[in-house]
């Protein structure tokens, strides 16, 4: 395929939609650093925006369907090496090991692994080409492959991004025609799961410290009863707070300016258009989130091979785990945990990774209709 044609089949729609969310998180960016010591982040957001759109293409050129067919152990087995290393070489901070340095630059291998786990599960599922997965040959292995990078990194510990997984997996499954009756029970092991920490919780709270973390607790204290230990709950209670005053169309930015609101710039961001810009500016950037997961949609119906599909059903995952979570935990339906909100956050590793995603969905796009030696369906 020509270069010319391959520019022409880019999805400028995604495109564009990215470009309005990245302007939407340089602005809130400015919001949450003007005139504090982080002063001027906003441009570095835009210079990593345009430093990362050179792989995002690069990767939307380049066939997807070699990395499925060909590297998706490869770089499932680096990714897996890669959070091996955290363990053991991995920066600190505030109590977590979540980075690796390279020279002056630091990364989060566990976003990585996000992509490549996408990869290898796409190129199981694609296998059985659209026919009912089997329990133990299929859906068992799926998981298992998961899992493994889930508690690898739930041991950094880092709850949130480990939550993506389960996130990936729920999607994946469904898109590769699980039967219902598994899906039942993989959804209802999980209930019982988060059944059972609450029933702890109130009938033997002892019994519950030996198996969470003290962080872990408090998060999942806070969120059932914030008023138990205002303490624990500042950050809650400000968010909602910062976000209720923002009203229909924004407010003073009163919460975020005089420091109520721990990491604004980053995971708590989602605060400052809330309270900035109100309810019409949350609503904007919600539409902008559900345009482009249309569009991603779009993709998958127009899509000629499982792989493809498989792929993009993955990256949507990710991407709706990642929203629904951060929004949810700043406005009180969620326990709070650390997670960032794709593309508004501020987060090289983070925007690099989702740039990355849309250069995949794009090549799927591109390469879909085009004949290939790689055997995929």
């Amino acid at each position: 395929m020509t270069f010319i044609r391959m520019l022409n089949k880019l999805d400028t729609l995604i495109l564009f939609f990215l470009a309005c969310l990245i302007t939407i998180g340089t602005v809130a960016i400015y919001d949450a650093t003007s005139g504090t010591k982080l002063d001027g982040l906003h441009i570095n957001n835009l210079m990593l925006f345009g430093s990362f759109c050179v792989p995002m293409l690069l990767i939307a050129f380049f066939d997807y369907r070699f990395l499925v067919s060909k590297l998706a152990y490869l770089l499932y087995g680096i990714g897996i090496v890669m959070l091996v290393l955290v363990k053991f070489k991995g920066e600190s901070l505030n109590g977590s090991s979540r980075w690796l340095s390279i020279g002056s630059f630091q990364f989060q291998p566990s976003e990585l692994a996000k992509l490549f786990t996408i990869l290898l599960v796409a190129h199981m599922l694609h296998k059985r080409t659209g026919e009912k997965l089997r329990l133990f040959k299929d859906v068992l292995p799926v998981t298992v492959i998961v899992l493994v990078p889930f508690f690898l990194i739930l041991k950094q510990p880092d709850l949130g991004t480990a939550l993506v997984f389960v996130g990936i997996l729920l999607g994946m499954l469904w898109m590769g025609n699980i039967r219902a009756i598994y899906m039942i029970l993989l959804v209802g092991f999980v209930s019982v799961l988060i059944g059972l920490i609450l029933w702890l919780y109130h009938a033997d709270y002892e019994l519950l410290t030996r198996f969470v973390q003290p962080h872990q607790l408090a998060r999942i204290q806070t969120f059932l009863d914030p008023t138990s230990d205002p303490n624990k709950s500042w950050h809650v209670i400000n968010a909602i707070n910062a976000i209720g005053t923002g009203g229909l169309s924004g407010g003073s930015g009163y919460f975020s300016e005089h420091g109520f609101i721990p990491y604004v710039y980053s995971d708590s961001i989602y605060v400052i258009i809330g309270e900035r810009y109100g309810f019409m500016g949350s609503a904007v950037l919600l539409m902008l989130y559900f345009l482009m997961i249309y569009r991603m949609i779009i993709t998958i119906m127009e899509s000629k091979r499982h792989a493809g599909c498989y792929v993009v059903v993955g990256i949507i995952s990710m991407l709706v785990f990642q929203i629904f979570v951060n929004i949810g935990m700043h406005i009180g339906l969620l326990p709070l945990t650390g997670i960032s909100l794709p593309f508004i956050s501020y987060g090289g590793s983070s925007l690099l990774i989702n740039m990355i995603a849309i250069g995949l969905v794009l090549s799927v796009k591109i390469h879909d209709d085009v004949e290939d030696n790689t055997g995929m369906t």
